[in-house]
């Protein structure tokens, strides 16, 4: 059966046919099998190649459940965490803080901009945090935030760094050596299917990490710092998946990330100079603006045009989140679908709705 659906989602994205294919190939026992233990350290040495020299975990879940591992596993009941919100998921962290029994002081910017700065400092010249948690490209609204300069804060007040980069690493620079954990997803721009959060964790995570017990099995990154070497899995991994993760990173490699990197910026462009064309405003600042996804301003009627291009056209978008629901339209220029031909027919295909 052929599906000739173009889908054009900021996630999943998606799948390239070699990936498919080795996801089809026997499926070993991973809790009992070495091979699949060097498999595993093979294939962890091929994402710090992505991420750089921190200690790499691959989980068994959704890119969710790295977010909520990492505060899980970082943050003690009375720990002040300094959630840095200009988007969804950025508010949506305080959730997770809160699920730890921690004191969320959420650092709100307006949606459209960049994390306010100025802010940040305000908090940390006020009062001391252990952790503070943020997202460098916020899919709801197309927002990618500069870091460096947060990153610069934060490690001045010696503050943990969390990193929600899973609609950003593999598309975009990352600057994961800042970072002490960086969280990614086999579905974005890695072009791989839902079902694996990949993490790096810094020296200075693991300490605080292991400094005390976490009450969850799951959601606990420690147990992953030697799973590995001690050829032992918290659970049993998903074999499958993390085959198809493997040859999906080995495609990105195999085209270089500078490569990568400059067919996403291209075809984000495109995305731009076309949505211009037919009248479509950017949501962010243009400043702002992702080159994994676009968000475009279309005032009430996004639900409607999603279902007609679906309908009339077999291209698959996403509308808003919450409240933008129905007021923005969102492009995933992203991972096997960051090629300016697929963007070219998306948009023939939204000019010839709007018209």
């Amino acid at each position: 059966m052929t599906d000739d659906r173009l889908r054009m989602t900021p996630g999943p994205t998606e799948v390239p046919a070699a990936v498919r294919e080795r996801m089809s190939e026997p499926t070993p026992n991973p809790d009992v099998e070495p091979a699949f233990f060097e498999f595993y350290r093979t294939l962890t040495g091929k994402l710090e190649a992505i991420y750089g020299d921190d200690d790499i975990a691959i989980l068994g879940g959704e890119g969710i459940l790295g977010l909520e591992a990492a505060v899980a596993s970082l943050v003690e009941p009375g720990d002040r965490v300094l959630c840095l919100a200009n988007g969804l998921y950025g508010e949506g962290f305080a959730d997770f803080v809160e699920m730890a029994d921690g004191e969320a002081v959420v650092c709100d910017a307006p949606w459209r901009g960049p994390l306010d700065l100025a802010t940040v400092e305000s908090h940390l010249e006020t009062g001391s945090f252990d952790v503070a948690t943020m997202v460098h490209c916020e899919t709801p609204t197309g927002v990618l935030n500069d870091l460096e300069p947060v990153l610069d804060v934060l490690d001045e007040h010696d503050v943990v760094s969390v990193v929600d980069a899973v609609s950003s690493l593999g598309g975009t620079p990352v600057p994961t050596d800042r970072i002490d954990v960086c969280l990614g997803a086999s579905q974005k721009c890695f072009s791989a299917p839902p079902g694996l959060t990949v993490c790096s964790v810094s020296d200075r995570a693991w300490a605080k990490i292991e400094s005390f017990e976490t009450e969850s099995l799951y959601t606990d990154l420690e147990p992953w710092r030697d799973a590995a070497d001690e050829e032992w899995f918290p659970y049993t991994h998903l074999a499958s998946n993390l085959y198809g993760l493997d040859t999906a990173i080995d495609l990105l490699l195999e085209e270089g990330l500078e490569d990568v990197f400059e067919r996403h910026e291209a075809a984000a462009e495109r995305c731009r100079e076309r949505a211009a064309a037919i009248g479509l405003g950017l949501y962010p600042d243009e400043a702002t603006a992702s080159p994994t996804v676009t968000a475009l301003e279309v005032d009430g009627s996004a639900t409607a045009l999603q279902r007609t291009l679906a309908d009339e056209h077999d291209i698959v978008l996403a509308t808003g989140l919450g409240d933008l629901e129905d007021d923005v339209l969102r492009i995933g220029h992203m991972g096997h679908n960051a090629r300016v031909d697929r963007v070219d027919r998306t948009m023939d295909a939204v000019a010839a709705v709007l018209e």
